[in-house]
């Protein structure tokens, strides 16, 4: 069959819901591409004159084409497609029930997925349908419980510097969507009605395709002035975004230079704090001049003197008789008969208090007796020659034992030790004492 606008008319009148018929007419429509600007326009035609329920199947036609030349890398109707879509989208999506909204949002996720269109058009196509879900009142916006589209039309993770540009993005793609298609079909029929190798119609009928084009070319200019407008302020929100961003770009030169002043100032001054470290200056001296007037490596001057060395304890300990105190007395071993060996043991008298090491030792014990006199001196009283409490003497000194001699002097003296006493008991004492008393 030939390529006519009639055979294309015919062709989707004939379209159904069925595989076998969207593959066939989209077939058809993919050989005849050299007139898919032509095709696309009357497929928009026909969009907007069927039912509701015959657009479904026009979008999946269009489906079946636009992936099919993708896949084999035939542009042809990717970009005639292109200005129509979003319209022919929202025509298709406005008035249908919910089961067709459904599936023409999936049709519109999968373009999403696998970028059929390009961004600009994949926008413009989600605005649509966003903006008639919002007229609907109580209208859910998500998807299969998430958002209408995989992240093509939601702006949430744009920054917010871009949030006001978003809208102006989406205002540019709309007006371009509607006024391409609309300058297509004017330029197409003012190429048929000024041809010079058609034939001249009737004046009736070619007044009434002058007025037909008339209105064809006015509505394109109206789609052009409203894209121009739209893009122009699509502009002059990217000059505020690029004003801004000049101004900060000039405070962060500012501070990228003081930053870069300060750490050169920080590393020169490390510097001096360094060698002064190894020219044996404290962090106070390094601001004074030195007295040999020696320059620093950083322009001031230095002593060029080495310092001593410091004084380091050594590690090996004292030997015992450092510790020993001045004037300490010196033990002596003496002979002691309780200890000595020697001596049989008859000749120890047994009422002793003291008894002898039962194992023999071989160092001497030092008793108080064998310490020799303390070092005193004239101004000590302790030890003087009248003190009494001479550890050396006991516990009574001569001087008081010539004391007590005297106070008990003849205390009983002449006297019988037992006058006084019971007669037996002074019996009693006198046998056991064996008649000493």
């Amino acid at each position: 069959m030939a390529y006519t606008d009639d055979a294309v008319k015919a062709k989707l009148s004939s379209l159904n819901e069925t595989q076998e018929s969207i593959v066939s007419v989209a077939q058809w429509i993919m050989f005849h591409r050299r007139h898919a600007d032509r095709t696309c326009a009357i497929w928009l035609e026909r969009m907007r004159e069927t039912t509701v329920n015959k657009r479904l199947t026009l979008i999946y036609l269009a489906n079946e084409v636009v992936q099919q030349s993708k896949a084999r890398r035939k542009h042809d109707f990717l970009v005639a497609f292109s200005p129509v879509i979003a319209e022919a989208s929202a025509t298709a999506y406005k008035g249908a029930t919910n089961d067709v909204q459904e599936k023409i949002r999936r049709t519109v996720e999968v373009w999403n997925q696998r970028r059929i269109f390009d961004k600009p058009i994949q926008e413009a196509v989600e605005g649509r349908i966003i903006e008639l879900d919002k007229s609907r009142s109580g209208k859910k916006t998500g998807l299969l419980g998430g958002s209408l589209f995989s992240g093509g039309g939601s702006n949430a993770s744009a920054p917010a510097e871009l949030q006001p540009l978003i809208p102006l993005q989406t205002a540019v793609s709309k007006a371009s969507a509607t006024s391409n298609p609309a300058l297509s079909a004017a330029t197409a029929e003012y190429d048929k009605l000024t041809d010079a190798d058609r034939p001249t119609p009737s004046p009736p009928v070619y007044a009434a395709r002058l007025s037909a084009l008339l209105k064809t070319l006015s509505s394109a200019e109206t789609a052009v002035a409203e894209s121009i407008k739209t893009r122009q302020e699509l502009i002059h929100g990217l000059e505020d975004l690029i004003t801004i961003n000049r101004a900060s770009l000039e405070k962060e030169q500012s501070q990228l230079t003081t930053t870069t002043e300060r750490r050169e100032f920080i590393e020169k001054r490390k510097r001096e704090v360094e060698d002064a470290i190894m020219s044996g200056k404290s962090a106070a001296d390094t601001s004074q001049p030195a007295a040999d007037g020696t320059p620093h490596a950083n322009g001031r001057t230095t002593s060029s003197a080495e310092p001593e060395r410091p004084q380091v304890e050594a590690l090996t300990p004292p030997p015992t008789e450092s510790l020993t105190p001045i004037n300490s007395p010196k033990f002596t071993a003496t002979h002691n008969p309780l200890t000595d060996t020697n001596i049989p043991n008859g000749d120890i008298n047994p009422h002793s208090s003291t008894r002898p090491s039962p194992q023999p030792t071989t160092s001497t014990p030092v008793y108080l007796e064998n310490l020799p006199p303390p070092q005193t001196t004239p101004s000590e009283p302790r030890y003087g020659a009248t003190s009494s409490s001479d550890p050396r003497h006991g516990a009574s000194s001569p001087a008081k034992k010539r004391k007590l001699d005297a106070e008990f002097e003849g205390f009983g003296a002449g006297e019988d030790a037992m006058a006084g006493l019971d007669d037996d008991v002074a019996e009693l004492l006198r046998a056991e004492s064996g008649g000493v008393v």
